[in-house]
């Protein structure tokens, strides 16, 4: 079942990311499919702690801007906009260098909140996080 509006493109999703955290650590989204999004993220200086592992933050940050993006693109934008309300994240392996990617998917879509969760793996397709995103999708004010 498709659960994104038709005019999600992967060029709209990367233009959302210009002059935002996600476009200082490297997040590209690279695909869309009928019900999740993927995206990655370079493990390098942009994303280290200082051990040179992997930042458990960078990937709560890739995780947050995966559900959120993926909450917004389920909603009618004129009307609504979503903010998250809760993130966990449990780290599992480390990673060094190369790129991570995540994939969000939904838990729940509801009309007040939506819950996501966001795996992000090595390119040995090894689990490096899972995290858990909570979003309440709010009303614009006109």
């Amino acid at each position: 079942m498709k659960i994104f509006r038709e005019d999600v493109t992967l060029d709209k999703l990367n233009a959302w990311s210009q002059r935002t955290l996600a476009e200082q650590i490297g997040i590209e989204f690279v695909t869309i499919a009928s019900d999740y999004l993927e995206a990655r993220m370079p493990v390098d200086h942009r994303t280290h702690q200082p051990l040179g592992m992997l930042h458990g933050g960078a990937s709560v940050a890739l995780a947050e801007t995966m559900g959120s993006v993926a909450a917004t693109c389920c909603i009618d934008i004129t009307k609504h906009f979503c903010v998250g309300l809760e993130i966990n994240a449990n780290h599992i392996r480390s990673v060094q260098d190369g790129f991570v990617t995540g994939v969000a998917r939904p838990i729940h879509i509801g009309k007040k909140t939506q819950v996501w969760e966001i795996r992000i793996s090595n390119v040995e397709q090894e689990l490096v996080c899972i995290s858990r995103i909570t979003l309440a999708v709010l009303d614009k004010k006109n």
